[in-house]
């Protein structure tokens, strides 16, 4: 990226001596906004956990989006472990950034009686099934072997990819972000974009994966949805807050 972006600044300056002097400098602001934007996540001048405190390991270069130069255990000294590490932090993002969405919506809607994320798998063994997202006749879950049947056909071409990082007629992708047609909006075009986008995809699926945490727990101690939780904080933030069930699984 280093690379790129000073040999876009002598493009500009070699067209700067070539054009109006105002074009110049609106040509040499292009540039400085593109190395503002996803080059400030990235190598020894990014963002750190303890700002200029910070005192990053020498394996935290700033080369992996989301690279903060923390690392007090030394999990990710050996670069091959640091690399599948990676991995499996943003396969994990993934998934809980999916899961809290799938946590939140059927509380949201009407059209689920608001049901709990808990409570919305056993749905399926009623005789209306499950409707899903509250729309009769959209997608209606009646057998959970059906079900297993067809996640399993649907995720076994992309898992299969992931596992072994190449599928026939798809040679030659990254494995982690592969592209091509797995981004069929064209969101990686734009390398500069790309960047951008890979460090928000880890920090938004780190915040996924503590709100995931938090489901789980709130629903062991309060036995309700976020939703639920929410409002009633809501209504009486005094009142109604963690303090009140600190104790629940104090031994008598």
């Amino acid at each position: 990226m280093a690379c790129a972006m000073l040999s876009s600044s002598l493009s500009t300056q070699s067209l700067a001596g070539r054009v109006a002097p105002s074009t110049g400098r609106t040509l040499r602001a292009r540039v400085v906004t593109q190395a503002k934007g996803a080059g400030q996540w990235y190598g020894p001048d990014r963002p750190k956990w303890l700002g200029n405190f910070t005192e990053a390991p020498s394996h935290l270069n700033g080369e992996f989006p989301g690279d903060y130069g923390w690392d007090t255990a030394g999990l990710s000294t050996d670069p091959e472990t640091f690399a599948r590490y990676r991995e499996i932090e943003t396969i994990h993002s993934r998934w809980a950034m999916l899961g809290a969405l799938g946590c939140v919506v059927p509380e949201l809607l009407d059209g689920t009686n608001h049901i709990p994320w808990f409570k919305a798998g056993e749905l399926i063994f009623e005789k209306r099934g499950i409707q899903y997202l509250g729309v009769n006749g959209f997608i209606n879950a009646h057998s959970i072997i059906a079900t297993l049947i067809v996640q399993v056909i649907l995720m076994s071409w992309v898992e299969g990819y992931r596992a072994s990082g190449e599928v026939k007629g798809l040679e030659g992708l990254d494995k982690l972000h592969p592209g091509g047609p797995f981004d069929p909006l064209g969101l990686a075009d734009d390398p500069d974009s790309f960047s951008e986008l890979k460090v928000k995809e880890i920090k938004n699926g780190r915040l996924a994966m503590f709100s995931m945490l938090g489901f789980f727990v709130q629903a062991i101690v309060t036995g309700k949805g976020p939703v639920q939780n929410l409002n009633d904080h809501l209504s009486s933030p005094g009142a109604v807050n963690a303090f009140n069930f600190a104790t629940k699984f104090t031994p008598e």
